[in-house]
């Protein structure tokens, strides 16, 4: 079976440091590949992967700003359109541009819906719900007006996390700094549990940064960038628990996953994906507000952290997530 695996192009595909979309795409590329799929990448030219790679640009927009986002999408995604015939499957890992292709060509399209940025892209989704084939990253985010295939669950390289029995005394934040991701919440759950918090993520909204996270900043509360592979590992891994106080209804959570999978139990406010990911009182807690989270800090040492890596590696593999995606393309070509 050829494949043609659609990735962003914002970011290198697998990232070097931030980059979900381009994460997952990679991992669904090597994973199929190593299941004998024959793959071509549509990606960055300095993109990594053990199958064809293919790119109108050598790096990113986001990394050479001299780009024009926008032309480098249409650039991108015509590329691997004009070329449709061969390949027996398409799987778009970019949204719903693609999508107005896909009346145009013969070759099946898989898209994995990321997330919705806003409802606003539906009609788009909605335009092609009887030609497409959508896929959700989770039960929780799914719109009532689109016709599903399946959920997979996004699954990470397992290798690439270390198991660590014994935490020592700190709390992580990992993610984005925006309201979304709670990172102002995560400040005030560590200073009432009088906890010492590092946090670690991209600065995406500097009013943001400047009013609620900057001034709290001090030896107990420490800002230290955005972490890479081997930074991740050793930060997620040592913390007593990753907060995830969400403030809208994420579709998945790459760190939540990728916190267990260290064997780190995480306290997320249970919204979106979170009960799907988290096994309530096994591999974290489910919690509403501030002070729900301060009382689960006390609780932690009821969590097995053997537990929580053997739950992620059971659902968010690299390799699972490559099988359920072979299984529905199998079943799309016939």
């Amino acid at each position: 079976m050829k494949a043609a695996i659609l990735a962003p192009v914002a970011w290198r595909t697998p990232p070097r440091h931030y980059g979900p979309w381009e994460q997952v795409a990679s991992n669904i590329a090597e994973g199929l590949i190593k299941l004998g799929v024959d793959v071509t990448l549509f990606a960055t030219g300095d993109s990594i992967t053990a199958g064809s790679l293919q790119s109108v640009c050598e790096q990113g927009y986001e990394e050479d700003r001299s780009q024009d986002a926008k032309v480098l999408e249409c650039l991108h995604i015509s590329n691997l359109m004009e070329q449709a015939a061969d390949f027996d499957i398409i799987h778009n890992n970019f949204d719903f541009l693609p999508l107005t292709y896909s009346g145009l060509i013969d070759t099946p399209v898989v898209t994995t819906i990321h997330g919705f940025s806003s409802p606003r892209i539906i009609p788009v989704y909605k335009k092609y719900n009887s030609k497409g084939h959508y896929v959700s990253i989770s039960n929780a985010d799914r719109s009532p007006d689109l016709n599903y295939l399946a959920t997979v669950y996004n699954g990470l390289d397992t290798k690439d996390f270390k198991f660590t029995d014994k935490p020592q005394d700190y709390l992580v934040y990992f993610g984005r700094i925006h309201h979304d991701k709670g990172a102002a919440e995560a400040i005030q759950i560590a200073l009432k549990s009088n906890k010492r918090l590092l946090m670690a993520g991209i600065i995406q909204d500097e009013n943001y940064w400047k009013e609620k996270v900057e001034p709290y900043l001090n030896d107990q509360i420490q800002y230290i960038g955005h972490a890479g592979p081997e930074k991740r590992n050793e930060l997620l891994g040592n913390a007593l628990a990753l907060l995830h106080p969400i403030n809208f209804a994420e579709p998945f959570g790459m760190s939540v996953a990728e916190a267990m999978l260290c064997g780190t139990p995480v306290i997320a406010f249970n919204k979106g994906s979170m009960p799907e990911l988290i096994k309530h009182q096994q591999t974290g807690f489910l919690v509403d507000t501030v002070d729900e989270a301060v009382d689960a800090i006390g609780q932690l040492g009821s969590i097995n952290r053997k537990n929580c890596h053997e739950w992620a590696s059971s659902q968010f593999s690299k390799e699972k997530m490559a099988k359920d995606y072979f299984k529905l393309y199998q079943q799309i070509v016939g």
